[in-house]
């Protein structure tokens, strides 16, 4: 038998691309084929397709190594102020979308961290700027008394604190109220902050904290949601999030990030690299029923459009004519 020649070659060809277009430009074909190709995916393990080297390489290379685009800053800054502006949020109320059940398990999760909450107290009113600013206010509370008051009178006393200092203002006079009252307060602030941290766990213990918050979500609950607008400055929204995306780009470019996400994806690898796709893939929610009744009819219409544009037969004209053409087909003919 003779070689094949140039015009048996196209003919060949051309019956070869002629079958592949027919073959999938029906469903059947599509949801076969991916139906296949899943049910072989999902029995690989991790490890036989991907090492952690790849894995990591592409997330560090994708999202620590390379900068977010101008574009994608402004669409997440416009996509906020989309969601803060669209009307659903004026006729939607905050207890539509926030389940009264899960906000009385986060009051009583916080109420019940006491310990906690008065490390954070014995912290807050420790700190000298709290001192300084306990000493302003009480300050000037007493001065804006003082300068209200009828001041042919005794002063009377002027709260709970004040009786540690034995009635220091009963023998004061105005020229020297404002200094003594000073002098008396540097002098008491231990004493004072003391008070106000005992005070401060008194109001927020486990039982008041948790009606505090039981009340606030009953008072807010039937706002609507575009309260918020309240609270956000919408038209500073581009300005928020480009301050957002400063922090970002800094912190990606830290040791201390990469690291982090180096170590992480390591720990996550370690755990799975076992495991077959199948499990991978529930741990996403994607399971076999997701794949044939919803990723799969995203998919058709894409390799429809491959074969209808010609997208498919062209390329796949360029290995079957290599095909063809080569010694080894050559050869099956003559023989």
């Amino acid at each position: 038998m003779a070689m094949l020649t140039e015009k048996q070659i196209e003919q060949l060809v051309q019956a070869h691309l002629d079958f592949l277009d027919q073959e999938f430009m029906q469903s059947e074909t599509i949801q076969d084929e991916f139906t296949a190709f899943y049910h072989w995916f999902r029995q690989q393990r991790l490890q036989d397709l991907w090492s952690f080297e790849q894995i990591n390489a592409l997330i560090q290379t994708q999202i620590l190594n390379t900068p977010a685009s101008t574009f994608l800053i402004e669409q997440i800054a416009e996509h906020i102020r989309f969601a803060l502006i669209h009307p659903l949020n004026d006729t939607t109320k905050i207890e539509d979308v926030i389940p009264v059940l899960t906000i009385d398990r986060i009051a009583k999760y916080v109420s019940e961290k006491s310990e906690h909450r008065q490390a954070l107290i014995k912290r807050l009113v420790n700190n000298p700027s709290f001192s300084s600013m306990l000493t302003q206010l009480i300050h000037h509370s007493i001065q804006d008394y003082i300068d209200n008051s009828v001041m042919n009178k005794k002063v009377p006393g002027v709260g709970r604190f004040m009786k540690m200092g034995k009635s220091v203002l009963e023998s004061v006079t105005d020229t020297n109220l404002d200094d003594t009252v000073k002098h008396y307060l540097q002098k008491n602030i231990i004493k004072i902050s003391q008070l106000s941290e005992n005070v401060l766990n008194q109001n927020f213990d486990d039982h008041k904290l948790y009606h505090f918050q039981a009340n606030l979500w009953h008072k807010i609950k039937s706002m609507p949601i575009s309260v918020l607008r309240n609270y956000i400055e919408v038209q500073d929204l581009p300005q928020t999030v480009g301050l957002g995306h400063e922090i970002w780009e800094h912190l990606r470019q830290t040791d201390y990030l990469k690291q982090q996400v180096h170590d992480g994806v390591y720990a996550w690898y370690i755990r799975n690299q076992e495991r077959p796709f199948d499990l991978l893939l529930r741990d996403l929610n994607i399971e076999e029923a997701l794949i044939q009744h919803e990723l799969q009819h995203l998919l058709e219409p894409i390799i429809q459009k491959l074969v209808s544009s010609h997208y498919l037969r062209d390329r796949a004209k360029i290995y079957l004519e290599r095909f063809y053409q080569s010694q080894q087909v050559q050869h099956i003919f003559v023989d």
